[in-house]
This record gives C-alpha cells, sequence and structure tokens, in this order.
C-alpha cells in the first residue's frame, strides 16, 4: 500500500421502496431474519434517494459518518455487522494516477468516512433506513471492489435494515424470507424491471415527516411476541398473496394488485391493532384517504387507485396510468389543499409536471376544484388545510447506480471531511 496520504472515494445513489406485501416480524432479530417473504416497487431515486459517499486513506484514524450532515455513531450492531460482512469481501484496489494500491488483506485495517443524505424526511414512514443501508453497501461494494452481484450484496443489506435488501434492485422486488438459520437464502430477487409496468404513477402523501412514536424494530418485536394474528398471517395468509401478487405484477394485472396491496396493508395494520399494547400509526387524515380511494373504486366498478400505508400514516397511492393520476391529484388537492401562503410548487414535489396536466399550475387553481363527481357522500370538506404536509409525485424506477461526477460527491476529494 503506497504512504502518500492519498483519499479514496465513491458516490452512490440508491432508491427507497414501498412493500405491497408487508414484511413485518423477525424470526432472527440479529441476522434479520423475516417471518413471511415480501414485495416491493422500488421508487423513482429521482424523487426519492439516498446518496451516500464514502472514502478510503490511510490518514482516517477511526471509521466515521454523517447522516444529513450530522456526525452519528458507528457503534450500534447494525452498523458494524454491514462493515464486518462487506470488509471481509472487499479485493485489490489500484488507482495509478492517484497512487492507491490497496490489497485484500488491507480493508481490515483502513478506516472509513462515510457521509449519506437523504433527499426526503428519515424515520417518518418512507422507508428511509432502506435506502441508507443499501446505499451504504452497494457504494462500500464499489469502493472496495467486492465482486458480488446484488442478491449476495443484500444478504449484508439486509443485516443494516431488513427492506434494504429491497432496494438493491429497482422495477418490483421480492424478499425470500429463506428457511436457513445463518440467513445466507435470505436475499432479495427482481421480479420485473421498472420498464415491466411502466404505466403506473405513484403520489405519496406525506401526512407527517415527524419520526414515528413506535420504531418499526420495537413494533415488529412487540407483535412476534403478543400478536396471534400476525403468526396466523405469515404460515396461511401472506404465502397465498405472495404467489397471487407475482402473477399479478407478471401479467399487469392492476384489479388484482389493487386488491392485493390494499388487503395487505390493512391487514398489516391489523396486526398493529393486534399488538399490546396496540400500535397506531395510521391517524384520521390517513383513514380519509383511504376512503377517498375505496369510493372511487367502488364507483368506477373497476380499481383505478391502489393504496399502501407502511409504518407510518403516509398514503402510497398507485394509479393505474397518468390519466388516473391526474384526477387522483386533483381529487386529493380538493380535500387537502396547501395553506393559502404555500407555494404550489412545493406541496407537489417530484414529477410536479403532473401539475400543468391536471390544470394546477395557475394562480387561485386550487380553489376552482370542484368535488370528484363519483364520490358522493361527505368524506371531508374543503377545511382539511395543513393536514397533508406535501405530496411526492413518482413512478416505479431503478436500482442503485455510482455517480461519476465529482461534483456531486458528499465528501472533500482532499480531506475526506464533508463538504
Amino acid at each position: 500500500m503506497a504512504a502518500e496520504k492519498w483519499v479514496y472515494m465513491v458516490t452512490a445513489q440508491t432508491p427507497t421502496n414501498i412493500a405491497v406485501i408487508k414484511y413485518w416480524g423477525k424470526r432472527d432479530e440479529v441476522r434479520i431474519l423475516p417471518v413471511n417473504d415480501s414485495i416491493s416497487v422500488t421508487l423513482d431515486p429521482d424523487h426519492l434517494c439516498t446518496v451516500t459517499t464514502v472514502a478510503v486513506s490511510p490518514s482516517f484514524d477511526r471509521d466515521r459518518m454523517w447522516l444529513n450532515g450530522k456526525e452519528i455513531s458507528l457503534s450500534g450492531s447494525r452498523y458494524q455487522n454491514c462493515l464486518r460482512e462487506i470488509r471481509s469481501r472487499g479485493g485489490d484496489v489500484e488507482d495509478k494516477e492517484k497512487g492507491v494500491k490497496i490489497e485484500k488483506k488491507d480493508w481490515e485495517r483502513l478506516n472509513l468516512h462515510i457521509a449519506s443524505h437523504n433527499n426526503f424526511p428519515t424515520a417518518a414512514g418512507l422507508a428511509s433506513s432502506a435506502a441508507g443501508f443499501a446505499c451504504l453497501v452497494f457504494s462500500l461494494a464499489k469502493l472496495m471492489n467486492v465482486e458480488e452481484d446484488p442478491s449476495q450484496l443484500s444478504a449484508i443489506a439486509r443485516q443494516g435494515s431488513g427492506s434494504a435488501c429491497r432496494s438493491l434492485f429497482g422495477g418490483f422486488v421480492k424478499w425470500k424470507m429463506g428457511s436457513k438459520d445463518d440467513g445466507s437464502d435470505s436475499v432479495a430477487v427482481q421480479l420485473a424491471d421498472e420498464k415491466h409496468w411502466d404505466d403506473l404513477v405513484i403520489i405519496i402523501a406525506v401526512v407527517s415527516s415527524r419520526q414515528k412514536e413506535t420504531s418499526s424494530t420495537s413494533g415488529m418485536r412487540e407483535s412476534v411476541e403478543t400478536s396471534l394474528l400476525l403468526q396466523h398471517r405469515a404460515k396461511k395468509v401472506v404465502p397465498k398473496r405472495i404467489v397471487q401478487m407475482e402473477e399479478a405484477i407478471k401479467n399487469r394485472d392492476f384489479a388484482s394488485f389493487t386488491q392485493l396491496s390494499c388487503t395487505d396493508s390493512n391487514q398489516f395494520h391489523a396486526v398493529c391493532l393486534d399488538t399490546s399494547p396496540p400500535i397506531f400509526y395510521m391517524n384520521d387524515t390517513s383513514h380519509r384517504i383511504i376512503s377517498l380511494v375505496e369510493k372511487w373504486n367502488r364507483s368506477e366498478g373497476t380499481p383505478q387507485v391502489a393504496y399502501t400505508f407502511d409504518a407510518g400514516p403516509n398514503a402510497v397511492l398507485i394509479a393505474r396510468n397518468r390519466k388516473v393520476a391526474v384526477q387522483l391529484l386533483q381529487g386529493l388537492l380538493y380535500y387537502f389543499p396547501p395553506k393559502s401562503d404555500t407555494d404550489m410548487k412545493s406541496y407537489v414535489v417530484g414529477d410536479n409536471s403532473i401539475l400543468k396536466e391536471a390544470g394546477l399550475d395557475g394562480e387561485n387553481s386550487v380553489e376552482n376544484l370542484q368535488p370528484p363527481p363519483e364520490i358522493r357522500d361527505n368524506i371531508g370538506t374543503q377545511d382539511q388545510k395543513g393536514e397533508v404536509s406535501y405530496f411526492i409525485c413518482t413512478r416505479p424506477g431503478r436500482g442503485p447506480v455510482v455517480l461519476p461526477d465529482q461534483t456531486q460527491a458528499l465528501l472533500d476529494p482532499e480531506t475526506g471531511l464533508p463538504k
């Protein structure tokens, strides 16, 4: 290894994902092995992602990490497990231009600097830990010249956050629970890429971006210990749903996809209520959004929108196509308008070109919206200002990528410290 005080860096971008067949409950807390399979949709990283820069240098005196600009401890077992696993797989790295030569054995004693940034709220039920740990493992694998495929890497990311394993692929992803005690067969596999069903448009209603009262980790543990419904769900219900959901995705069968997504989301939250003490992730606004979607789907006679909620109050709404998404956004903005001093482009973020299609890019456009005609009875009036923080419009997206542009790095290439 050369003696110069070089800094060698890699920056990567990794998407988040939303489960449509939920993961809730572990059979092994340490290795993070689930009690059932799960299936997710990867969201477009242009709109929801984690960017992570990892750096190595002989001048670093210890491993350090910064999350969203603030230094955090790496002493937790989840970080340590991921770092240990990835270091043990490191390969030889050479960059003659920078005078970098690292041998496989050096990774055990070289220290790392890690900087990570989410472009969405952390710990608010938008799977920030999934994108974060997936990005950590993916970027370190690139830095260390690890030659394992995404499924093998997913088994490492899983040890940081269970759902992180699904963020190592784009499109539609299945996390196989596996049966081995060591977790070697508990890995993610891609069911279909993001182009397979590109009609879908996803609108997320961020009902609250605050940190949730009950973390997913403690909530799962309590559900496993106290909920009989969880045991029934894992053994009897989910195995059949997984097969049905795989078929629905393969055939682009939106009616089946909707029925399975909504039912599974509702059962997951029923498990939370069946836990002792009960866990409440959804709130009144979440319930109003469900009511709006259910009434619209029934009035149309065929499902137009699927909904799913993770461990938080935020609604993830999947529209069957762009035209439906425009109508959905109009209905959502009628019932949940922005506060009067809010700029529309900060209230609908992500792919906000949809605002123009919805006729909502001009002055007073929200005030001119009519109530959705198909929803006859009242689900609430136009006085729900402030109940939704903002909306994100997105779509199924690709998996992780390296960002070669040095200007996107979060660490200084000379010092290896945050910019």
